[in-house]
C-alpha cells in the first residue's frame, strides 16, 4: 500500500501560544513531527497543512512539502480536523500528486512518539480489514467509578452504576485516545464524517511516549521525559 504522511499545524493556539514552532530540546515541535515522518520508509511524501507562512517556512527547512496554505475557515479553533484531512486529500488528487491509499497523520503535539509506534499502526492497518487505526494509552480513571459530569450543578458518575457492574474489577478496561498517530484509508475520509463511522482498531502506546502537548504543563512534562 502507498502512504502519504500528513502533518497539520495551524498558527492559533490558546493553550500554549506559538505551540507548533516552540522549541523542545532545541527543535520546534513541527520539526519533531517531520523528523518522525522521515523514518517511515513506507511513506512516499511528507505534506504539511498550515495556515501560517512561518510554519510553512520551518516545515520546508526540515524537509517537508507545503503544497498549499490551508484556507482560513479550516484553521479556526472549532475547525474539524477531519475536514482538514479531507481538504489535503482533495488538493493532492486535484493537482495530480502520485496516487496513495491512505494517510498517516502525525499530530505535532506528540513529539515523544517512536518510529516503532508509527510502524505498528501501519502494520495493523495492513493486517486487518479496517478503515483506520488510532493510538491509545491505558486510562488512569474509569468512567464507571471515578469520572464525573455535572447535572444542574450536582456531580454524578459519567456512567451511572448498573446491575451488571458493581466492582471495579468487573468494569471493562478503558483507554485514552492519544495523538501519536492515525492511519486512515483515503476514500473513507472522503465519504464519511468521522473516524468512528467505520471499523477502527487501536495500538496501545506507553504513557511516556504519548504526552499530548496542549499547554505549558504538558510541555514541561515532555521536557522532563526527554531530560531523563
Amino acid at each position: 500500500m502507498k502512504y502519504i504522511v500528513l502533518i497539520c499545524a495551524r498558527a492559533g493556539s490558546k493553550g500554549l501560544p506559538g505551540k507548533n514552532i516552540k522549541p523542545l530540546n532545541g527543535i520546534p515541535l513541527i520539526g519533531w513531527a517531520i523528523n518522525s515522518a522521515k523514518k517511515i520508509n513506507r511513506a512516499s511524501r511528507i505534506i504539511v497543512s498550515t495556515d501560517s507562512e512561518e510554519i510553512a517556512e520551518l516545515a520546508l527547512q526540515f524537509g517537508a512539502e507545503v503544497p498549499f496554505i490551508r484556507p482560513k475557515e479550516l484553521a479556526e479553533d472549532n475547525s474539524p480536523e477531519w475536514l482538514v484531512w479531507r481538504h489535503a486529500i482533495n488538493y493532492l488528487e486535484k493537482n495530480k500528486y502520485e496516487s496513495f491509499d491512505a494517510i498517516v497523520v502525525l499530530p505535532v503535539t506528540a513529539p515523544l512518539r517512536s518510529s516503532a509506534d508509527i510502524n505498528s499502526c501501519i502494520d495493523l492497518f495492513e493486517d486487518g480489514s479496517v478503515d483506520s487505526v488510532i493510538t491509545v494509552s491505558k486510562a488512569q480513571r474509569s468512567p464507571y467509578f471515578n469520572m464525573t459530569v455535572n447535572h444542574n450543578g450536582y456531580a454524578s458518575l459519567a456512567i451511572l452504576p448498573g446491575t451488571k457492574i458493581t466492582r471495579r474489577q468487573d468494569a471493562p478496561e478503558v483507554f485514552d485516545m492519544t495523538t501519536v498517530a492515525y492511519v486512515v484509508e483515503k476514500n473513507f475520509i472522503k465519504n464519511n464524517d468521522g473516524i468512528f463511522k467505520g471499523k477502527v482498531k487501536s495500538v496501545t502506546i506507553p504513557r511516556e511516549r504519548a504526552v499530548d502537548i496542549d499547554d505549558l504543563l504538558d510541555f514541561k512534562i515532555a521536557e522532563l521525559f526527554l531530560q531523563n
